[in-house]
C-alpha cells in the first residue's frame, strides 16, 4: 500500500524519484535536498482486468419476440422464409453494423447473406 513521505527537515512531501548512482529509489524534497531510501520499491501499479472473449449476441427465443422485425429470408438449414432480424449490441468493430437473423422455425442465427465473407466476425463463421 503506498503511503505519503514527507521531509524531516521542512515537512513538504516527498516524491518518488529514481537514484542512478545508487541505483535504487529514493524518495526526495523538491524543496531542500533532502532524500531518503524508500522501503517500499513499488512506485505505480497498474491492474488489468481479463475479459473473456464476447461471443455473437444471440439469444434464445428471439424468433417469439413480438418487438423484433420480421422479413421474408430463407433460413439455410431449414428453408423456413420467416427470419426475426437485429443489430449485434457488442461493441466489436466486426459487428457494429451487420444484421443478425434468427430463424423463427428452427431458430439457426445467420448473417445478412448480402454481407461479404470476409468482414464477417469469426465467431459467427464458427456458427454456420
Amino acid at each position: 500500500m503506498a503511503s505519503l513521505h514527507f521531509c524531516s527537515e521542512c515537512n513538504n512531501l516527498l516524491y518518488p524519484k529514481a537514484d542512478p548512482q545508487r541505483r535504487v529509489m529514493v524518495y526526495a524534497c523538491r524543496i531542500c535536498k533532502y532524500d531518503e531510501v524508500g522501503e517500499n520499491q513499488c512506485v505505480y501499479r497498474n491492474d488489468l482486468l481479463t475479459v473473456t472473449k464476447e461471443k455473437v449476441g444471440v439469444t434464445t427465443d428471439l424468433g417469439t419476440d413480438p418487438t423484433l422485425a420480421h422479413r421474408d429470408i430463407p433460413c439455410p438449414r431449414c428453408s423456413n422464409e420467416d427470419a426475426v432480424l437485429f443489430q449485434d449490441q457488442s461493441k466489436r468493430k466486426e459487428t457494429r453494423m451487420i444484421l443478425f437473423f434468427v430463424c423463427t422455425k428452427c431458430d439457426y442465427s445467420f448473417l445478412d447473406p448480402s454481407v461479404s465473407t470476409e468482414s464477417r466476425p469469426e465467431d459467427m463463421d464458427d456458427q454456420m
